[in-house]
C-alpha cells in the first residue's frame, strides 16, 4: 500500500508531495499532470523488475528528438526550453506484505513491513572529461518508518487497532543504503535482515543500470526487500480493453493462480475460477455469479443473471448476461462500459488481488446517471482502514483520475485531490508545473498541509448546465460517506451557478 509520494524532476512533476490514502480521486483539466502522477507511479513500479533504460521504454513518453525520443530516459526528465533537469528522484512510502513467496515458492517473511523507498537516477560526469555516461542510479535506500511514529506518517483516517496489526516486525537499521566508498565513489549496500549482524553487499553505482532492490529473488537472503519488490509490482495501471474483455478464454486458464489482466484479458476464467473455487473452501458457486449480478444490475436494472458457459467441443468459457425477459447477451453484445464495471466488480470480489490500482477516467462508457454506481464500487475495492485485515479486507488501494464534475461530486470529500498548472520559479528559471490541493477541513489538509483548493478555481471547474443539476438532484447519496456536493461551502443557485456561503 502506497501512502506518500515525492516526485521530483519527473515530466511535469517538480517537488510533487501526494498523500494517499484507501482511495484517492486525482481531478482536473486536460494537460496538468494528471496521467504523468499515474506514470510515476508505473515508472516505479517497472524499474523493480527491469533495467532503468527498459522501464523508461514501457512508458508513453512525447516523441522529441531533442529529449531522446520516446522511450528513452531523457524524455522522462523535466525540461522547460534549453534546460533539462540533470535528474529524477522519486520517495515512496508504503505498508508492504508480512509475507509472500520467492521465485521457487519458499516463504519469505518481512523483518519490518513499513518502509520508506528512495530512489535518485541520472547521468554521471566523468572525472576526466565533461562528457556524461548512461543512466544509471545516484542513490538508494530502503529504511524502516519507526513504527511509533507511524500515526504521523499514515494521515488517512483509519482505527488505530488496524494500524497496529497491518504494520508487524521490528528493524531499526536500513535494508538498502547509500555510502561513500574509500576512493569518493558511491556504493548502494544490500543489507542482511539480521541487521547489524554481517557485512552488507556494496554494489558500485556507477555500474548500476538497475536498482538494487530489482535484484531481489530469494527469500533465505533478502526477504524484506524481496517483498517490498513484490508489492512495487503489483502497483497496476489497469487499461480495461473492450477487445481483451470481450474474448473467451481456454478452458484450461480457469486453473486457480489466473486472474484478471491489466488490459481486462481472462475475464471469462477469472469468473469461473472464483466460482469453482470460491474466496473461502465450501463456498456455493452460485453465490460469485449472483453477487456478480447483483452488482451489474446497479448498472443495468434489466439483468437477472450471469454464468461463464463452458464449451467442451472446443475447450472454451465465455461469458453470457442474461436479462429478466430471459434474453441472453453474449460478451460481444454488451457495451463497453457494463464489460468495465463488471471487471472491476470482479476485482473486487477476487481477493487475491492486491497491491494498488490506477485506473484513469472510470466515467468513460458509464451512462451519467450511473456514475454514482461506479463510484460506489471502486470505493468496495480498497481496505478498510476501520475494520480487521485479512482475507476478506486485504491490504489493496485504489487512485483514480478524471476531469469529469460528475465524478468528482460522487467522491468522498477527503479523496479528492485537485489537480493544475501553476507557475513556479527554481533555477532561475520560470515555469509551469503541476501543483496539488485539497478540501479544506480534510484530513489532507488538517494534518497532511496539503495547500487547501481555491474555491474560486473549484467554482469555475464546476461549469455545469441544466442537465447536469437535474442528474445532480436525483443522484441518491451513499450513506455514511459525505460526498464533495454534500460540503456547505458549495450551494447550487437556481440560476445554475455555485457560490462560498
Amino acid at each position: 500500500m502506497l501512502t506518500r509520494l515525492k516526485i521530483d524532476g519527473f515530466k511535469d512533476l517538480v517537488d510533487v508531495d501526494i498523500l494517499l490514502g484507501p482511495f484517492t480521486c486525482f481531478a482536473g483539466g486536460n494537460g496538468v499532470g494528471k496521467s504523468n502522477i499515474f506514470d510515476a507511479i508505473q515508472f516505479l513500479s517497472l524499474m523493480a523488475d527491469r533495467p532503468i533504460a527498459d522501464a523508461a521504454s514501457q512508458l508513453r513518453n512525447k516523441d522529441d528528438q531533442f529529449h531522446g525520443g520516446p522511450g528513452s530516459v531523457n524524455s522522462l526528465l523535466h525540461s522547460v526550453g534549453d534546460y533539462m533537469a540533470d535528474k529524477i528522484s522519486l520517495e515512496a512510502e508504503m505498508i508492504i506484505p508480512a509475507e509472500g513467496v520467492d521465485e521457487l515458492g519458499q516463504v519469505a517473511e518481512a523483518a519490518y513491513n513499513f518502509l520508506r523507498y528512495t530512489l535518485i537516477i541520472g547521468r554521471r560526469t566523468s572525472s576526466q572529461s565533461e562528457a556524461k555516461g548512461p543512466f544509471s542510479v545516484l542513490k538508494e535506500e530502503l529504511i524502516p518508518i519507526n513504527k511509533s511514529k507511524a500515526n504521523k506518517h499514515l494521515l488517512f483516517n483509519h482505527a488505530a487497532k488496524w494500524r497496529k496489526e497491518v504494520i508487524t516486525g521490528k528493524r531499526n537499521v536500513p535494508f538498502i543504503s547509500t555510502t561513500e566508498g574509500e576512493q569518493g565513489e558511491c556504493l548502494i549496500n544490500l543489507h542482511q535482515d539480521g541487521g547489524s549482524s554481517g557485512k552488507p553487499r556494496p554494489f558500485l553505482a556507477s555500474k548500476l543500470p538497475r536498482t538494487v532492490l530489482s535484484t531481489a529473488r530469494y527469500a533465505s537472503e533478502t526477504p524484506t526487500v524481496l517483498l517490498a519488490r513484490r508489492e512495487m509490482q503489483e502497483w497496476k495501471l489497469l487499461h480495461l480493453e473492450p477487445a481483451s474483455l470481450r474474448q473467451p478464454d481456454e478452458l484450461d486458464k480457469f486453473s486457480s493462480n489466473i486472474g484478471l489482466s491489466t488490459d481486462g484479458a481472462h475475464l471469462p476464467a477469472t469468473i469461473y475460477r472464483l466460482a469453482k473455487f470460491g474466496k473461502k473452501e465450501g463456498q456455493p458457486k452460485q453465490r460469485i455469479y449472483t453477487q456478480l449480478a447483483n452488482r451489474l444490475a446497479d448498472l443495468i436494472p434489466d439483468v437477472k443473471s450471469l454464468h461463464i458457459d463452458k464449451d467442451e467441443k472446443r475447450q472454451l468459457l465465455a461469458l453470457n448476461v442474461i436479462e429478466r425477459d430471459g434474453t441472453m447477451l453474449p460478451a460481444k453484445s454488451l457495451s463497453d462500459g457494463t464489460l468495465r464495471f463488471l471487471a472491476l466488480a470482479v476485482l473486487d470480489l477476487d481477493y487475491t488481488e492486491t497491491g494498488l490500482m490506477c485506473l484513469e477516467e472510470p466515467e468513460n462508457g458509464i451512462y451519467p446517471d450511473r456514475i454514482s454506481a461506479i463510484i460506489e464500487l471502486l470505493q468496495s475495492i480498497p481496505v478498510n482502514p476501520y475494520e480487521e485485515p485479512g482475507e476478506d479486507n486485504p491490504l489493496r488501494q485504489v487512485i483514480i483520475n478524471t476531469h469529469s464534475p460528475k465524478v468528482v461530486y460522487e467522491v468522498p470529500e477527503d479523496s479528492l485531490v485537485y489537480v493544475e498548472q501553476k507557475e513556479f520559479v527554481k533555477h532561475n528559471i520560470r515555469f509551469k508545473a503541476t501543483h496539488l490541493s485539497a478540501l479544506s477541513g480534510t484530513w489532507r489538509t488538517e494534518k497532511g498541509k496539503t495547500p487547501p483548493i481555491s474555491k474560486g478555481k473549484l467554482i469555475a471547474y464546476f461549469n455545469l448546465d441544466d442537465n447536469d443539476y437535474d442528474w445532480l438532484r436525483k443522484t441518491p447519496d451513499q450513506e455514511g460517506v459525505k460526498k464533495v456536493k454534500e460540503r456547505e461551502d458549495l450551494s447550487i443557485l437556481k440560476q445554475g451557478k455555485l457560490f462560498t456561503t
